[in-house]
């Protein structure tokens, strides 16, 4: 898989994804809304460490430059 996400896009989202632990962790989030914002902050960490988001191949979006693209194999 290309990376498509750039160097913004990946810390932005580990900052929303730490925001949101903070939130659950101090109990402002409890609930269902807590599990289900626990599981969209698990994502952006995973995202934003490797840089890839599937979501973003079908409307091809790519934040992260041609100079960031992995070469074709």
């Amino acid at each position: 898989m290309k990376k498509n996400m750039g160097s913004f896009d990946r810390t932005l989202r580990i900052i929303l994804a730490i925001v949101l632990a903070l939130l659950i962790a101090f109990g402002q989030l409890k609930g269902l809304g807590a599990i289900i914002f626990g599981i969209i902050a698990v994502i952006f960490v995973i995202t934003g460490l490797i840089g890839v988001c599937p979501l973003y191949y079908p409307f091809k979006i790519n934040t992260a430059g041609k100079e960031k693209e992995e070469k074709p194999s």
